[in-house]
C-alpha cells in the first residue's frame, strides 16, 4: 500500500476511534441525567403522596404526584441501551420495581380516595418499595461511573448530589407532618433529620467556595443560599411548628435551582 494511503487510513482510524469514544462519553453522560431525573422523581412522588395524605386527599397533591410519577417514567424510559451487562441487567431490574412501586402507589391514593384515610403497613410498604428504588437507582449509577467515570465532573456530581439530599430533607419532613415517621420517609439511610440539615448546609458550603466557580454559578448558589435559610429553622426544629406546604415549595424551587447550577458546570466543561 502507498504510503499516502497507510497515513490516510491511519487519519481515519484514529477520527473513527475519537468519534466512537465522544458519542460513547455523550450518551453515558444523557444517562446519568436521565438517572437523576428518575432518581429525584421517585423521591419527590413519595413526599408528595404525603403531602396527599396530610392534606386530607387535597387534589392540588394528586395533580402533583402524577406529574412526578411522569417524569421518572421520563427518565427510565430514556435510558439507552446500555453496552455493559451489569447495568443493563440493573437497568432491567429497575423497571420491574418501578412498575411495583407505581402499582402500590396507585392503589394507595385510590384508598385515600375511598376511605379518607390509608392503612399504616400499606404505607410502610410503599416507603420500603422506594427504599428500594433508591438503592437500585444508586447502584446503576455506580455501574454508569464504572463505565465512564469523566462523564460529569466534581462540581456537576456534588451539586446532584445535594438535589438528592434536599428532596430527602422533603420526604422526611412531609412524612413526619403526615404523621407516620421519620421511618416511612424512603431515606435508606434513616438519618435524623438534623443531621441531614447539617449535612446539606455543609454541602453547600462547599458547593459555593468551589475553585473557578463563574459569577453566575455563585449567583445562582446564592439564591439557593437565601431560599434554604428560609426553610432550615423550621426543619431544625420540625417537632415545633409543622409547615409542610411552605418546606415542599421551598425545596421545589432549591432543586429546580441546582438544576441551573448543574446546567451552568455542564456547559462549561464542554466548552473547556
Amino acid at each position: 500500500m502507498p504510503a499516502y494511503l497507510r497515513a490516510f487510513s491511519l487519519r481515519t482510524l484514529l477520527l473513527t476511534a475519537l468519534l466512537l469514544s465522544s458519542t460513547g462519553h455523550a450518551s453515558t453522560t444523557t444517562d446519568f441525567q436521565h438517572l437523576q431525573t428518575f432518581h429525584l422523581a421517585t423521591q419527590k412522588s413519595l413526599g408528595d403522596f404525603y403531602m396527599y395524605n396530610a392534606m386530607e386527599g387535597d387534589q392540588r397533591y394528586a395533580r402533583m404526584i402524577d406529574a412526578s410519577r411522569q417524569q421518572a417514567r421520563d427518565g427510565l424510559n430514556k435510558l439507552a441501551n446500555l453496552a455493559d451487562v451489569g447495568a443493563a441487567r440493573l437497568q432491567t431490574q429497575l423497571q420491574q420495581q418501578w412498575q411495583l412501586y407505581d402499582g402500590e402507589l396507585t392503589t394507595l391514593m385510590a384508598a385515600l380516595q375511598k376511605q379518607g384515610y390509608t392503612d399504616l403497613q400499606p404505607v410502610a410498604d410503599l416507603a420500603a418499595r422506594n427504599r428500594q428504588l433508591l438503592a437500585t437507582a444508586q447502584a446503576l449509577y455506580e455501574a454508569l461511573q464504572r463505565m465512564d467515570d469523566s462523564a460529569i465532573s466534581a462540581q456537576m456530581a456534588a451539586t446532584r448530589e445535594l438535589s438528592v439530599l434536599m428532596q430527602g430533607i422533603a420526604v422526611n419532613y412531609a412524612a413526619r407532618s403526615a404523621s407516620v415517621g421519620a421511618s416511612f420517609s424512603g431515606d435508606s439511610s434513616e438519618r435524623p433529620i438534623e443531621e441531614l440539615v447539617a449535612d446539606f448546609s455543609a454541602r453547600l458550603t462547599a458547593l459555593r467556595k468551589q475553585p473557578g466557580n463563574s459569577v453566575a454559578v455563585n449567583t445562582t448558589l446564592d439564591g439557593v443560599a437565601t431560599k434554604w435559610r428560609y426553610i432550615e429553622g423550621s426543619l431544625r426544629n420540625y417537632n415545633e411548628k409543622s409547615v409542610p406546604f411552605l418546606v415542599n415549595k421551598y425545596s421545589d424551587s432549591i432543586i429546580r435551582s441546582l438544576a441551573d447550577v448543574d446546567a451552568i458546570y455542564a456547559q462549561s466543561g464542554s466548552q473547556s
